[in-house]
């Protein structure tokens, strides 16, 4: 083993021996004789933060990306001292610091070891800018996978992969192309059926090599700021993501319309075009909730401005879409045109409210309006005023929800697509550069939009959408993987990101549907509606250079297919709504990869077309032209193909027949699965029924359904219905018990019970140990039931 004393390898610094060490409750400090110190701080049993400072100063700890209701507190913690150690543990892990080279491992209480430094913590000087390069490499542990980091345009297993964190407007981009619009330096480590993340709290430019340049080392660094990073142990995959989750924050439920369809595209202009796409989607019976309006909407692309020549009277066009259930979405992006006539630009710079260059100027870049200048997010002054700019567009003019766009922040025309690195910041009160500020730009945008939209839509719930994102956006905004393309590979592509951001933390995630870029035809629009329906956020969006993108822009064929598959989205939405409920409320992600789903079967390691759709239904897009089916990977368990019933056992490849119209959608045995009727828009039918899928089992299974009023904050206060619903089926009967949470009210008094595999013919029910009449039941054939919505026990027994 190499020991550092004052070692220095390649222009690499190294901390050498420690010589004092002392703890502060939670904290343990160690210091080495060259000015190291690390900082480890307990947060739980399973979460340990590790700091280091180089001449024994520590910058000031502050972070946007971890939440303030982040979960603190752990069972254990004791420390011992040995010859060549330190000993720390705690209820669920050790840890081993070494005396003369500070380097760390991690093992669990068994002593097999998770995680462990190679070299170190080490760090080399930066002379250009000042500060340090700071980095850390780990040993890669035996067939060891990696996963996460956001929106990745590749492999979902990063194994030999490289990658870098720097938020960038990246149109038309690639498969493999890197990097994208978000950064989130965050990645999940599995091996021996052991999972951990770590995540590397760092706002710099940050990079990530999988065993790309050495086989056997794992390595992040950033450009700047510290060596801050938190390891989070599972062992399950699934406990890691909650963890992580909890440390960064989850949104607050939206409301239900923003799970129902949306469709966008540049431009929909004018007035009457709007009209017209909200017209035809009413005509031909496709549910839609939200239509969009880009940039062109602008006078001049002026953010908070209306082009009167387009839409003259804006407030009557809202309210009239909105009568008809359409909700209305207008971007606005982060560059404010130079124009002293222009009042959100007078107002910035009476406050002095813009970035500045190094030497005091203004940051100028060229945009859609041309030169602009940019609004400084990270002082909470300007947050704040940002916030009331929306003050008239929603309280008076009745917009629903904004889309933040172009916040990388994109610049035209310059070979970088962005500010200047000498752009000065605030940070909160830690002034910086760009380099420091970059990552989280858009982030501190998305921040200001929010808090501006929660105040002038309440008493109704927000809806934001972001292309920009650093760890922790998701607690303010929804967010799109940005300008793809109309190609298969681009298809793939979205399905990848989307199971990746959910497992990074960020699940109310989509793609645009169709692709941004190019055209697509009638047969892919219709395979990406099929993936897409099963996204959290559900959008088409278009470049419109190319042609119309709506549903009908196709055949009839296309058209029926795609209508077909967004009111499955709708008859799902309490299922939908769910997920999210599970997601805002514990951390737990809206879509699995296999590999999150289940760890230990390896052959889910390198998937990456399957996930699971919440808890219990399996999907897997089709991804080739002219497939009539397609194999699949189908996990292990028992689970019913959606459109035919068939049961199939899971743990192998199977080939699933594809149709164009039919996507593989398969079913969890012991699923209860809510639906509501179809709605042309969320809110249109008072419910009367809630219709609950049974997919028996011969075993137990838990399914969970929540309910409110759709919008507003009632729930806060107990107004919501939870219920949980405990499946136990035999040979010859079934029980379903029921367990009621919270006071909402639901619109509907029964259930219908759909019963799908039932093995035997309903002889007998019993609700709540009273035997009923098979007529007050509505029994139909021997598979469907209608029950009162108050039941504890439904006991059936079969002949």
């Amino acid at each position: 083993m190499i020991t550092n004393t004052e070692l220095e390898y390649k222009g690499n610094l190294y901390p050498n021996t420690i010589v004092d060490f002392y703890r502060d409750t939670d904290k343990l400090y160690f210091t080495t004789s060259n000015g190291v110190i690390l900082e480890i701080t307990i947060l739980r049993d399973s979460i340990i933060r590790f700091r280091y400072a180089t001449e024994n100063i520590f910058e000031p700890d502050f972070s946007y990306a971890i939440s303030e209701d982040v979960s603190l507190g752990y069972n254990e913690l004791e420390v011992n001292e040995t010859p060549t150690e330190y000993l720390v543990e705690t209820a669920k892990l050790r840890l081993l610091v070494d005396k003369k080279t500070m380097r760390t491992q991690i093992s669990d209480l068994d002593g097999k070891i998770i995680n462990e430094d190679e070299l170190g913590f080490h760090w080399e000087e930066n002379y250009e800018h000042g500060g340090n390069t700071v980095k850390m490499s780990k040993i890669t542990q035996s067939a060891e996978s990696f996963y996460g980091m956001g929106d990745k345009a590749t492999h979902s297993n990063l194994k030999g992969k490289r990658v870098s964190n720097w938020v960038t407007d990246q149109y038309a981009y690639g498969k493999d192309q890197d990097p994208l619009y978000k950064a989130i330096p965050f990645f999940i480590g599995l091996h021996n059926n052991k999972s951990y993340g770590i995540f590397f709290d760092n706002s710099f430019r940050t990079y990530f090599d999988f065993a790309h340049e050495r086989r056997n080392i794992t390595s992040f660094w950033a450009d700047g700021g510290e060596m801050n990073y938190y390891f989070i142990y599972g062992p399950q995959m699934d406990q890691v993501v909650k963890s992580y989750t909890n440390l960064t924050g989850t949104p607050e439920l939206p409301p239900m319309w923003a799970m129902g369809y949306h469709q966008s595209k540049w431009s929909y202009y004018p007035e009457s075009n709007v009209r017209e796409i909200a017209a035809n989607f009413r005509k031909l019976r496709i549910p839609c909730d939200a239509l969009y309006l880009d940039i062109d909407y602008m006078d001049g692309f002026r953010c908070f401005t209306w082009d009167k020549s387009r839409f003259p009277d804006p407030k009557k066009m809202i309210s009239d879409l909105e009568d008809d259930g359409f909700k209305t979405v207008v971007m606005i992006d982060p560059g404010i045109k130079i124009d002293k006539d222009y009042w959100v630009y007078q107002e910035a710079v009476e406050n002095d409210y813009f970035c500045k260059r190094a030497d005091g100027p203004y940051m100028k870049g060229k945009v859609w309006p041309g030169e602009c200048n940019f609004p400084d997010f990270t002082n909470p002054q300007v947050r704040e005023w940002w916030a009331e700019l929306y003050k008239e567009m929603m309280s008076e003019t009745g917009v629903h929800a904004v889309w933040n766009d172009m916040n990388e922040p994109a610049v035209m025309e310059v070979p970088t697509k962005t500010a200047p690195l000498d752009t000065r910041h605030d940070y909160d009160g830690h002034p910086c550069s760009h380099r420091k500020a970059h990552n989280i730009y858009g982030m501190q945008m998305v921040r200001a939009t929010y808090d501006g939209i929660k105040k002038y839509v309440y008493p109704k719930r927000p809806f934001v959408i972001t292309r920009a994102a650093f760890a922790g956006t998701q607690r303010f905004a929804s967010t799109w993987t940005g300008d793809n393309v109309a190609t298969w590979e681009h298809l793939w592509i979205a399905n990848v990101q989307a199971q990746r951001m959910c497992m990074s933390g960020y699940s109310f995630v989509g793609s645009d549907i169709g692709g941004f870029a190019e055209q697509p035809n009638g047969e892919l629009f219709a395979r990406w509606i099929q993936l897409g329906v099963f996204h959290p956020f559900c959008r088409v969006h278009s470049s419109g250079d190319h042609g119309d993108q709506e549903p009908w822009s196709f055949d009839n064929e296309v058209t029926d297919i795609v209508r077909k598959f967004i009111e499955i989205r709708y008859q799902l939405l309490p299922y939908l709504y769910t997920m999210f409920y599970r997601y805002s409320k514990d951390g737990i992600p809206m879509l699995k990869s296999l590999v999150h789903y289940d760890q230990e079967d390896h052959q889910t390691h390198f998937r990456t077309d399957e996930f699971i759709f919440g808890e219990q239904i399996l999907i897997c897009p089709v991804q080739e032209p002219n497939a009539q089916g397609r194999r699949m990977y189908i996990p292990r368990g028992t689970w019913y193909n959606y459109w035919t019933d068939e049961v199939v056992s899971g743990g192998m490849e199977k080939w699933v027949v594809a149709s164009l119209d039919k996507i593989p959608f398969f079913v969890k045995e012991g699923a209860i699965i809510p639906k509501y009727p179809i709605q042309q828009y969320v809110g249109e039918l008072d419910i009367e029924e809630l219709q609950l899928d049974v997919y028996y089992k011969n075993g137990v299974e838990t399914s969970t359904v929540y309910e409110d009023a759709q919008d507003g904050y009632d729930y806060k206060k107990g107004r919501y219905s939870l219920r949980n619903f405990n499946f136990k089926g035999k040979e010859k009967e079934l029980v379903i018990n029921q367990f009621k949470d919270g006071s909402f009210i639901t619109s509907y008094k029964t259930f219908r019970l759909n019963f799908h595999g039932l093995p035997f013919k309903m002889k007998k029910i019993q609700v709540d140990n009273e035997t009923v009449d098979l007529k007050d039941v509505k029994l139909n054939g021997s598979n469907n039931i209608q029950i009162s919505k108050d039941f504890t026990v439904l006991h059936i027994i079969g002949a």
